[in-house]
């Protein structure tokens, strides 16, 4: 008897456990969720990262609160994300950036981009520019190129980071062109437009939504897309593939993911949030204004199109035989 009423208590508890834990995985999220930035406020990633931060508790209960976490190139932060407990909770904004589809072909990282994170979302893609300032000798791709030729000396170019998109782009071009490219690395597009605007440097790569005021204002005189076809945000602004030049990169991916084991449903519900924040017209005016156009990709094929861009720029490195030093 005593064992027969210890067996049905038992039973009594198990069934009461399961709503509760039906009730638990339903509540997600049920506190505010961080979205980690790896590189310095103000960039192409910042900048994205803070209008989704907008809109974000329009299509969820808990708000997201965005930081940054510059270092290493990116992969401090990044770094943060990959150790942290896989609850949903810690989410990582720019994955796709150079650190993860670029600097794993190029050097020895301490965890892998493709393994250790989750793809949640793709948002969009920023194309490289380069750019150098109004008051520069260079009027062409090609005035640069024979002066470099000419002089037998190096151009140096402001970078957002090492190793990332905007090096990779601005060093294969060097390798192109025959000619000798130094990039300076900085903690992010802002720094490193600010560096170039302040005629630190002779030329520079960044993103539209960073260099467009200063072109606008005449700061900036723009040279080439690092793109296999123009940049819709500058039409009249030619390929180095039209210019003769067989370099074309993905630019600058910029996707969101979460630390391996996170749950799938976990994972589905910040993609879903994701998707009808890009869906929303404030949204979609907010990213036109910045020159960023909206490319949502979900968690499955966001993953495929990782994976085909990291062995697409390990093709580029490998032919043009590209180190970062």
């Amino acid at each position: 008897m005593k064992k027969t009423v210890a067996v049905l208590v038992a039973m009594l508890l198990a069934s009461a456990m399961f709503p509760v834990a039906s009730m638990a995985g339903d509540a997600y999220p049920s506190k505010p969720i961080t979205g980690v930035v790896p590189f310095g406020p103000g960039g192409s990633t910042d900048l994205l990262a803070r209008t989704v931060e907008k809109f974000w508790t329009k299509y969820s209960k808990e708000p997201l609160v965005i930081v940054n976490k510059p270092g290493g190139g990116g992969v401090v932060g990044t770094e943060g994300v990959v150790r942290s407990k896989p609850d949903g909770y810690t989410l990582y904004f720019g994955y796709g950036s150079g650190h993860d589809v670029v600097m794993p072909s190029l050097q020895k990282m301490p965890y892998d981009p493709l393994k250790d994170l989750v793809p949640v979302a793709r948002l969009s893609i920023h194309s490289v520019v380069i750019v150098t300032g109004a008051n520069s000798q260079f009027h062409s791709i090609k005035d640069m190129v024979a002066w470099a030729k000419k002089e037998g000396k190096p151009i140096t170019t402001a970078v957002s980071v090492k190793a990332g998109a905007v090096d990779l782009a601005l060093t294969a071009f060097g390798k192109a062109a025959g000619i000798k490219i130094v990039t300076v690395p900085f903690s992010g597009g802002a720094e490193a437009t600010t560096a170039l605007a302040g005629g630190h440097l002779m030329i520079g790569g960044g993103h539209p939504c960073e260099i467009m005021t200063h072109i606008k204002a005449g700061r900036f005189r723009p040279l080439a897309v690092a793109l296999p076809q123009r940049d819709p945000s500058l039409p009249d602004v030619p390929t180095l593939r039209e210019l003769g030049f067989d370099v074309a990169t993905w630019g600058s991916i910029k996707g969101v993911a979460a630390p391996v084991g996170t749950p799938k449903e976990v994972v589905a519900y910040l993609g879903g949030t994701l998707k009808k924040i890009t869906e929303d017209p404030g949204f979609r005016k907010a990213m036109a204004d910045m020159n960023m156009p909206v490319m949502y990709e979900g968690s499955a094929d966001f993953g495929k199109f990782l994976k085909q861009a990291t062995a697409d720029y390990l093709a580029l490195i490998r032919k043009l035989n590209i180190t970062i030093n």
